[in-house]
């Protein structure tokens, strides 16, 4: 019997092999295919040393429910979500825990043109479907075909740089995770020296966490930057989809930073298109997105919200507060280097250094994302709503109350029993007395 924890909100994740196993697997794939319908489902893997006999079992209860399996093995979620825009495949799913550490691992899940499996959105129903034993029973299976797209990939990729004549020098942490996946996509990039730190794959994470927002992961990366003289370096998570950005100096660039200069430099060539923004970003990123023609627009956090809100309005670009950087002429998806190219061609246009662009852009005080345990988080939402009834308030996602000279978002987490608190004000003093207002108001629960 599977454990229901494991069924989350954005994936399928937990301990191997105690909560998910070969056996698990199987199931999970004929829930699948019976829910979905898919006649072909595209599977890739990560690093982890329980990966491939996840995706073995995995491919083997797809299968059994008559659904074919494109294999495409070892890759990075960006480089699934491609494979998947190259092939008929009505469903997709990468074996992967993501940033977690060993021994976790798990599922991330997608129906036909890359719909996020989540809650609400079917992971309820394959979490039913998984743990019951009603599957089609059926001597015929379907057949397993094994691909390799990583040329293509490394083309595609490659193809959105303009550099002109700038020459670049940059460090990359793979992390021993499936950032070296992208690698040789940096590598067909013109006028580049690449160093390469961590990029052997290796699932039992050696050197460090592969979390580029934890500021410690990056902390070998911050200092070969700064010895070497590189003009950026960048960090992907465990199946790079995250990216992380340090500057010539080895400061971490915040990854709403990255969202404005992204889209500043894709409304050059897309005007007046519409770009979403999490709710936790700061204001200077729509601020930027409006003076440069667009339509900003502001939304709930996680991924599978993002998506479905894109195709909505159409929107060309998303940028999220932990390093998720979506686009839409990839059904959407994420994709964490094709971010770092366009962050690249906006130094080789300006002339202008790193630092300087975020410089430019880092006109507010802000806080760190800030997480507090609370026994009723609806109680204390509640509460902060009435203490703060002259703002500006939206429920999007969770709380969030503006004023013209600072703002906070508070909203539960969908794993923990936490909320996360993010404060921004006009200047360092207001946003440090707002942060002691707001932390004792929360200490009071």
């Amino acid at each position: 019997m599977l454990n229901p924890s494991i069924f989350k909100a954005y994936d399928i994740r937990g301990l191997y092999p105690s909560e998910i196993d070969e056996d698990g697997a199987f199931h999970i794939g004929q829930a699948l295919v019976d829910f979905t319908g898919a006649k072909n489902v595209l599977v890739g893997r990560d690093m982890r040393t329980s990966s491939l006999a996840l995706s073995n079992a995995l491919i083997a209860g797809i299968t059994k429910a008559r659904a074919n399996v494109f294999d495409v093995g070892l890759v990075s979620t960006p480089e699934l979500y491609f494979a998947v825009s190259r092939t008929e495949s009505d469903a997709a799913v990468v074996v992967t825990a993501s940033h977690n550490p060993q021994p976790w691992n798990g599922f991330k899940m997608y129906g036909a043109t890359l719909t996020p499996i989540g809650k609400g959105c079917g992971m309820e129903e394959i979490s039913y479907l998984s743990q019951s034993s009603s599957f089609l029973k059926s001597p015929q299976e379907g057949k397993r075909e094994n691909l390799d797209l990583s040329l293509d990939y490394a083309r595609y990729l490659s193809s959105f740089a303009k550099f002109g004549n700038k020459k670049f020098k940059i460090v990359v942490d793979c992390a021993n995770a499936m950032g070296a996946r992208e690698v040789p996509a940096l590598k067909k990039l013109p006028n580049v020296t690449l160093d390469i730190l961590f990029g052997e794959l290796d699932g039992t994470f050696p050197n460090h966490e592969a979390n580029p927002i934890k500021i410690e992961t990056l902390k070998v990366l911050r200092n070969r930057v700064r010895e070497t003289g590189a003009d950026v370096g960048i960090a992907y998570d465990g199946d790079a989809d995250r990216l992380g950005v340090v500057d010539e100096n080895g400061d971490p660039v915040p990854a709403d930073i990255v969202t404005a200069i992204v889209a500043r430099a894709l409304l050059r060539e897309n005007k007046e298109g519409v770009i979403l923004y999490d709710l936790r970003s700061s204001r200077v990123v729509k601020e930027t997105i409006l003076k440069a023609g667009g339509v900003a627009i502001e939304c709930r956090v996680g991924h599978a919200y993002i998506k479905k809100e894109m195709r909505e309005l159409e929107a060309i670009f998303a940028g999220e507060l932990v390093g998720h950087f979506y686009f839409n002429d990839m059904y959407p998806a994420e994709s964490s280097t094709r971010a770092a190219i366009l962050l690249l061609n906006e130094i080789a246009r300006t002339g202008k250094k790193c630092s300087e662009l975020v410089v430019e852009l880092s006109v507010y005080a802000k806080s760190e994302e800030m997480n507090f345990a609370v026994v009723d988080k609806e109680e204390l939402l509640a509460k902060l709503k009435e203490v703060y009834k002259d703002g500006e308030q939206s429920e999007l996602d969770g709380l969030k109350v503006a004023y013209p000279d600072w703002w906070f978002s508070i909203r539960a987490s969908n794993t923990e029993s936490l909320v996360r608190l993010n404060v921004e004000a006009i200047d360092q003093s207001l946003l440090k007395q707002k942060i002691d207002e707001l932390v004792k108001q929360i200490g009071n629960r």
